[in-house]
């Protein structure tokens, strides 16, 4: 027993050190970033308290304060009101481009022509993800996609260059009217959130990077950290917009996206969902009096009302809930598995150029529209009961006899809203045959699997829906007389546990689809649903969210730290980097030029040699941390004195504003600096965050990756356990490279050893 605790690095104490390492420890991360790979920096959450800052915010009035809190609120309208507008308008495009598109193929059918019908569906669907493709290859690459993933890193502390800008935001419009009006299974939802982050970001900053707006009010906003909180009520206020749920979408961003929340945050994002709904309400009313073509005849703000079943369940519902569960669990858990290898290969195709870009996306198109003209072919005719024909309207009679219906038409040949609006339909217990589901669901995996990935925007959360909803409805045919809710119901819970089991979500979940459907009663068998999915999946892999940023390269930090993290310290971890560098207070020009020239670190300790300290003799002093963006300013602005001295507070003032440490210097190479300026000097203590946050050298990883995610950290200072004379102030500084798992156990590879151990126990 003893010997095997001296193998189990678990079983080490603290104080133990595990230096069993193969390499240095890395802090030079890549990722991909729409087409390329890029570096990737983190995001200064943190605020800096330098003395500017602390000059400006003594400067500060009850005035401005009001003005600051005012702006804020103002922000938090414009945001819902511009989101609310444009998902009404892309709505609206949607339903009328494939509403139109429809009607003409399904003229054709009834005239018996259709081949000509099929080279219209199939022509038409193959511009329209042309148009959507070429936007997003040539003009917008990170426009494709949901877009979900890299705001979930942003608000992590991420940056992800050009993820919110104006072109950006316009492909993104454009592109997801053309690829969801082509008829590809992908929903508008996730590009919808993108859309409302976009959104936030530009108005944040008074417009695109070229066009501006320079109002004094906006200086409020030139920091990453409210920035945070606008693209936060943004992906709010996204999917508000998609799914028509406040409520759901404020806990979206609380449950899946956001990493930093607090109660002022709450209310502002939920007075954007608010003013959502209230645009969207008044559109709907508006559109319902057929002013706006083919928009607003699919029913009222309730997307998929299912309000007219009363719903009725006994203890023997237990066990087909359970199953549903369960089964949400696995196929959500498999879905993940073959996404991730797919994603993979797709990858591989996208390395070899645009043109192979474009031609995947066409090749999908393509095959989406052969399935879904052909297959109806072989789905059967069902007479029209009165029921059916006033339940939805949208039965489609293709190629039957008039008071037919085709029932695999009715899925496939419509648009994605309306086909989950049949499925999840209540009191037509026979208006779809087995075959006819069974077909549908094997379609829309394999198409749910294929599109996802292609250059165009895309989101999951409507195939998903469209999958479970079609197995649920299944599960419901196959329970009988045996069961007493309705077969409807049963396609809304197999809806739910998909969901829950690839995206593993709960709470916002369970409210979106009540809001969704309208019906309260269907809460506590929801709840259930979603609990047992959610458990199902996290046996055997990530969401798919987690999946898609571990395949993108972005090192998002989880919340909770792998357990052999506890007996590890942030001084192993210190001992295994490359030297800190350090800066003094007074520094030479030539001094800065060098360490920015040959290192790529983005903060530097700024240390006091010689100061009288309360005890005998001259001491060492931290005095804190100087940003790499901050010294490039320095440079920018030849901030720089003859001789060795400290500077006066109007001399700083003089030369800096709050307002210039808030904006990016570039790089060193666009700086110019001559030789005699090289021998000069500067004060960086007026530039000098005074309070960095600072952990001893014996505190563990796991405590230190806590700290570091949950205040929204860029740098940590590692400081020794034992001051003395010579030991230097600063032991290290970890970034979240540092922290992440994967890095440290590419240095440590014995403690993927423990982690495999503990998983088999």
């Amino acid at each position: 027993m003893e010997g095997q605790a001296d193998d189990d690095p678990e079983s080490n104490s603290l104080h133990r050190p595990l230096l069993k390492r193969n390499r240095t420890l890395s802090s030079t991360p890549l990722a991909m970033i729409g087409a390329k790979v890029s570096p990737i920096e983190s995001l200064d959450y943190e605020i800096n308290e330098n003395d500017l800052f602390k000059h400006d915010w003594r400067s500060r009035s009850k005035s401005h304060v009001l003005q600051y809190v005012f702006l804020k609120w103002t922000l938090a309208f414009l945001i819902g009101l511009l989101t609310g507008i444009i998902a009404t308008l892309i709505n609206l495009a949607i339903e009328n481009i494939a509403g139109y598109k429809l009607l003409a193929v399904l003229n054709y059918i009834d005239k018996k022509r259709y081949l000509m019908g099929f080279a219209y569906f199939v022509g038409t669907n193959f511009l329209l993800t042309m148009s959507a493709s070429v936007l997003c290859v040539f003009f917008a690459p990170t426009a494709a996609g949901p877009g979900i993933p890299e705001i979930k890193a942003y608000l992590n502390g991420i940056d992800t260059p050009n993820m919110f800008g104006a072109t950006t935001l316009i492909v993104k419009i454009i592109g997801s009217i053309g690829a969801v009006s082509a008829g590809l299974d992908l929903g508008k939802e996730g590009p919808l959130v993108h859309i409302g982050t976009c959104i936030a970001s530009l108005l944040g900053q008074g417009g695109p990077d070229d066009y501006r707006i320079n109002w004094r009010w906006f200086r409020y906003f030139n920091n990453d950290r409210d920035r945070r909180d606008l693209i936060t009520c943004g992906s709010s206020s996204g999917v508000c917009a998609a799914f028509r749920s406040p409520v759901g979408g404020v806990l979206f961003a609380l449950e899946e996206v956001a990493t930093w929340w607090r109660s002022a945050l709450l209310w502002r994002t939920f007075f954007s969902t608010a003013v959502v709904v209230v645009v969207l309400r008044a559109f709907i009313e508006y559109c319902k009096s057929a002013n706006c073509g083919l928009f607003g005849r699919g029913g009222g703000l309730i997307m998929f009302d299912v309000s007219g079943e009363t719903v009725r369940y006994h203890a023997v519902d237990i066990i087909p809930i359970t199953i549903i569960g369960v089964i949400g669990g696995i196929l959500g858990s498999l879905y993940n598995h073959v996404l991730h290898k797919l994603l993979r290969l797709y990858n591989l195709i996208n390395e070899k150029g645009k043109l192979h870009k474009l031609l995947l996306s066409l090749s999908v198109s393509l095959f989406t529209s052969v399935c879904l003209y052909g297959l109806p072919f072989l789905g059967g005719c069902k007479p029209c009961d009165s029921s059916s024909s006033t339940s939805t309207g949208n039965l489609k009679q293709f190629n039957c006899p008039k008071g037919y219906y085709n029932d695999l038409a009715t899925l496939l040949l419509t648009t994605n809203d309306d086909a989950v609006r049949n499925i999840f339909s209540v009191n037509t217990p026979s208006r779809f045959n087995i075959s006819s589901l069974a077909i549908f669901f094997m379609l829309y995996c394999i198409l749910g699997l294929i599109t996802f990935g292609i250059a165009v925007p895309s989101g999951l959360f409507l195939p998903i829906i469209l999958m479970g909803s079609s197995y649920g409805r299944l599960l419901g045919i196959a329970m009988g007389k045996y069961t007493y809710i309705d077969r409807g119901l049963y396609a809304v819970l197999g809806a739910a546990s998909l969901m829950a089991g690839s995206m593993r979500m709960t709470v916002s979940l369970c409210v979106i689809f009540l809001e969704l459907t309208n019906n309260l009663l269907l809460l506590p068998i929801t709840m259930l649903v979603l609990l047992i999915a959610k458990s199902v999946g996290d046996c055997f892999n990530p969401s798919i969210y987690d999946i898609i940023l571990e395949l993108k390269g972005l090192p998002f930090l989880d919340a909770n730290p792998e357990p052999w993290m506890r007996n590890m310290t942030v001084g192993e971890l210190a001992d295994v980097k490359a030297p800190v560098v350090t800066l003094g207070g007074i520094e030479k020009v030539g001094r800065i030029v060098e360490v920015l020239k040959n290192t790529t670190y983005n903060g530097f300790p700024v240390v006091d040699e010689g100061v009288v300290g309360p005890g005998p003799g001259r001491a060492t002093e931290l005095h804190g941390l100087v940003l790499r963006t901050h010294l490039l300013l320095v440079l920018k602005k030849k901030y720089f004195m003859h001789e060795r001295r400290r500077t006066e507070e109007w001399e700083v003032s003089e030369k800096f504003s709050w307002m210039d440490l808030a904006e990016r210097w570039g790089k060193i190479e666009d700086v110019a600096v001559t030789n005699d300026e090289m021998e000069m000097y500067v004060d960086l203590h007026p530039l000098t965050n005074t309070t960095p946050f600072t952990v001893s050298e014996s505190i563990s990883v796991a405590k230190a990756m806590v700290l570091f995610r949950q205040v929204g950290l860029r740098h940590m200072l590692i400081v020794p356990k034992y001051q003395a004379a010579g030991v230097s102030p600063v032991v290290g500084i970890l970034t979240r490279q540092d922290l992440r798992a994967h890095n440290i156990l590419a240095v440590f590879p014995h403690l993927a050893k423990s982690k495999d151990s503990n998983k088999g126990h």
